[in-house]
């Protein structure tokens, strides 16, 4: 069972979707959860970290780390790393490529049939594709 973005998420039906997945829904691992699915955006572990700290304060920034790796273990959520210094955490775990605007910060989705990728270089003995991901870079044309 995948969990999906959205609002129709609460706090107790988290817990059980956590539970499904081997997870043990904590508290703080709850309200982190809450904050990536609820929303359904892209998110940095800092603006992570202010949402789950603006309802209640309590929650480590190594707390929120460790989840988001758990999460990512448990293939709940995908890491899209846009720079080396910028890390996004998504909801959408279905294929899809991402627009990352580097004037504002913001990372949107581009559905994986509008891209087309040819020419993959052969991959070494024993090895298979796990994915691609595709960030395009925009910025605004205006001066």
């Amino acid at each position: 069972m995948k969990i999906m973005v959205g609002n129709q998420y609460t706090r107790d039906n988290l817990a059980e979707a956590l539970r499904s997945h081997g997870i043990n829904p904590t508290h703080q691992r709850i309200e982190i959860a809450y904050a990536i699915f609820s929303r359904g955006e892209h998110l940095s572990a800092e603006q992570i970290l202010a949402l789950v700290n603006g309802r209640a304060p309590q929650t480590s920034k190594a707390t929120v780390y460790n989840t988001l790796n758990l999460f990512l273990e448990k293939q709940l959520i995908r890491e899209v790393i846009v720079d080396p210094s910028k890390v996004f955490y998504d909801p959408n775990t279905d294929p899809h490529h991402h627009f990352y605007n580097v004037d504002t910060g913001e990372l949107t989705d581009i559905d994986a049939r509008d891209i087309r990728v040819t020419g993959l270089p052969r991959l070494p003995h024993g090895m298979t594709t796990a994915g691609v991901d595709i960030i395009v870079r925009i910025r605004s044309t205006a001066a």
